[in-house]
């Protein structure tokens, strides 16, 4: 179908808008990130190469979590320009209303929205793992890794020029289950094996039970309890598993399950599953909400203001996100009542401005 003029005119401003927004807000990203980068790289004695590098890595993994705020601001910009030049008097008078108009923004909004979703993320992603894994290299000099997959927990520990790698089958935040942990020298020689029942891990001194202890030599010895000093503890594994901007859906999901497998809870993904799933309509009301707003306070024309009104709103809008999905991750409201909610909310205000745009 061949869009008319109009319909590409309105296309093309809103996306050029979009773009300038976007790239205004990504340098203020870069600007804010490389200060922390420093903070952190003041220890490590590390070159300013880093600095900007890891700003540029982590830069798109931060615009996904504010891009709701940028289409707010732009549909407000695209407004703006649409009245200082009288360009929506001169599409009135030819039949083209503020309704036909909020629909074509919604249509471009969604289609900016799944590209998001299936392009853009995925990369940012990517960017966000590659960002970490260089960032811990600077942290632990990659003496500690922590994965989980269908075979349970694992971690690898170096402890006194010893290496610990540790299996567990099932894991929650204070509990190892059916726990392995082979000692080996740094260059791979069997020492020792522990097996054990369980664990508590509540604290750095994990708490054995159940306990046989297999030397290099063959010998067994058998313990109701056993102490063993641990680098890690159930709170410092739980936060290694929580920056979960380094995975894709695909990777998301096979966390998802692979959690579910070892009886950790797997809440948190499926929290930010769900908020990912969300935001092309997260989008879409953003862009209803600062139509309708702006409409009603065109007369005032200044553009400092309207950037902090749009400022103010988006802080409201992200607080209500960031209150009902903790309470989400809690189990105070259900996964997907906690993510979808506040959606709910946002479509009945954008409902109730776009009627009274519609009787105007």
């Amino acid at each position: 179908m061949t869009l008319k003029k109009y319909q590409t005119y309105i296309y093309w401003n809103f996306l050029r808008s979009f773009l300038l927004i976007s790239c205004v807000f990504f340098c203020l990203v870069i600007i804010i990130n490389i200060f922390e980068e420093i903070r952190f790289f003041e220890k490590y004695d590390a070159e300013m190469f880093y600095t900007i590098y890891l700003s540029f890595l982590n830069g798109p993994s931060l615009m996904f979590e504010i891009f709701p705020f940028i289409f707010l601001i732009t549909v407000k910009q695209f407004y703006l320009d649409l009245i200082e030049k009288n360009e929506m008097e001169i599409l009135n008078s030819n039949g083209i209303s503020k309704f036909k108009i909020i629909g074509l923004l919604t249509v471009l909004s969604a289609l900016i929205g799944l590209f998001l979703l299936l392009f853009f993320y995925s990369a940012s992603s990517k960017l966000k793992s590659k960002y970490l894994d260089i960032k811990n290299s600077f942290s632990n000099t990659n003496e500690y890794l922590a994965v989980v997959n269908d075979d349970g927990l694992w971690i690898k520990e170096e402890i006194d020029e010893n290496l610990y790698i540790i299996h567990a089958k099932k894991y929650d935040e204070s509990t190892l289950k059916y726990l392995t942990i082979t000692e080996a020298s740094k260059y791979y020689n069997n020492k020792s094996t522990i097996v054990a029942n369980t664990a508590n891990i509540s604290s750095k001194n994990w708490q054995l039970s159940e306990v046989l202890i297999l030397d290099e030599e063959g010998n067994k010895e058998n313990f109701k309890s056993y102490v063993y000093n641990s680098n890690f503890d159930g709170k410092i594994i739980s936060n290694l598993f929580s920056n979960l901007n380094s995975l894709n859906i695909y990777e998301l999901h096979n966390l998802s399950k692979s959690y579910s497998k070892i009886g950790y809870s797997n809440t948190d993904v499926k929290v930010h599953l769900n908020k990912i799933y969300s935001m092309p309509l997260f989008y879409i009301l953003m862009t209803i909400l600062g139509f309708v707003i702006i409409n009603k306070i065109k007369k005032l024309n200044s553009r400092f203001f309207i950037i902090i009104l749009g400022i103010f709103i988006s802080v409201l809008v992200y607080y209500l996100n960031y209150f009902s999905g903790l309470l989400g991750n809690k189990g105070a409201l259900p996964i997907y009542l906690s993510v979808w909610a506040p959606l709910l909310v946002l479509f009945l205000i954008c409902n109730i401005g776009l009627i009274k745009i519609n009787e105007n």
